[in-house]
């Protein structure tokens, strides 16, 4: 059977225009919500100069020695945080998995081994659901962590190591609704897994190898997997006549060219806004070392292609050389970073 709500939750569309709070109030109420929540981040940095950055480092090294996955679990809003923290944890480099805890009361203890280590998450430190996990990690010796804002809690006496939250208000005004303490949860979560891919050395390449789709993997393909080169790279000699220039310019069709020295390295480049500065009587009588301009922003083939759209926005150009040991090797044009969904 339905659920039929009280009569004082019910109301009419006449009712509702009636009571309509003003725009004034609504934000008013948004900025004290806000407001609280941010006080609460504040009290939690705070803590960190107690006990409870001890506690966080040495749940950090308990975590990054586990041999196996950093099992995460919670109930409730604590449960949806915890889902959360353990998808950010394994984007990271930490392989993680969420496990509810009525599912690890029906058969999901066997995935915990004891190679891993338990992360949960639970405000009150008193969530029955949880008991069957916990008394599971003690039977079998698995480290367990608990995130809660009660130290002499059941969650708390049995853990390893206990991250104490500060109890601070939560941001609905009848104190019941989880605001603050999940924001408070979600913040030392995060916190965690920066830490641990920080200790492991994470790089933005290794981001890379678990983030292959999207904008997000675009941006961070390798400038050498999107760049044209050989015989598409428009190169000239410094000693090039500019009527030459011009015609490798037209046929390359990148707006740009790259000037070489004597043993083949970059010189400068010529672009179009070089040819409108010197346009005269004597442009096609120069030479490329005449009109080049020289040290020109270029890019490595193993940086990012969200790096080479950075330099390209900041520099006000539309393409890049690619430059290895001092010689081109390729060209990237603003294009190509559009072409793959960078830009």
């Amino acid at each position: 059977m339905a659920r039929v709500l009280p009569d004082r939750f019910i109301m009419t569309k006449t009712a509702q225009l009636a009571d309509t709070r003003s725009s004034d109030d609504i934000v008013a109420s948004a900025r004290r919500s806000i407001g609280i929540e941010a006080r609460g981040i504040q009290q939690l940095a705070g803590a960190l100069d107690g006990p409870l950055g001890a506690a966080l480092s040495r749940a950090v090294h308990m975590l990054q020695s586990a041999r196996g996955r950093i099992i995460v679990s919670g109930m409730g809003k604590s449960g949806q945080i915890a889902r959360k923290i353990a998808s950010t944890l394994a984007s990271t480099g930490t392989p993680s998995i969420f496990i509810h805890p009525g599912d690890a009361s029906h058969g999901d203890l066997g995935m915990i081994t004891s190679q891993d280590a338990v992360l949960a998450f639970s405000w009150s430190g008193e969530t029955p659901e949880l008991s069957d996990m916990v008394a599971y990690t003690r039977r079998f010796s698995v480290p367990l962590i608990a995130v809660t804002a009660q130290q002499n809690s059941a969650l708390a006496r049995s853990a390893d190591i206990v991250l104490q939250l500060p109890d601070h208000d939560e941001a609905c005004p009848n104190g019941l609704a989880p605001t603050t303490s999940t924001t408070l949860q979600l913040v030392l979560g995060d916190a965690i897994a920066v830490a641990l891919l920080e200790q492991k050395g994470f790089t933005a390449s290794d981001f890379k190898v678990l983030h292959p789709g999207g904008k997000l993997g675009a941006a961070l393909a390798y400038v050498r997997d999107i760049m044209h080169s050989g015989n598409s790279v428009p190169v000239a000699g410094q000693d090039t006549p500019m009527s030459d220039v011009l015609v490798i310019m037209t046929e390359k069709s990148f707006g740009c060219l790259a000037v070489l020295d004597p043993a083949g390295r970059l010189a400068g480049v010529i672009t179009d806004g070089d040819l409108r500065r010197h346009m005269n009587g004597d442009l096609l009588s120069a030479r490329a070392r005449d009109i080049m301009t020289e040290s020109p922003i270029v890019i490595a083939p193993d940086d990012l292609a969200s790096s080479a759209l950075e330099l390209i926005n900041n520099s006000a150009i539309t393409a890049l050389f690619v430059v290895e040991d001092g010689r081109p090797v390729g060209v990237v044009h603003v294009h190509d970073l559009l072409r793959i969904g960078v830009a």
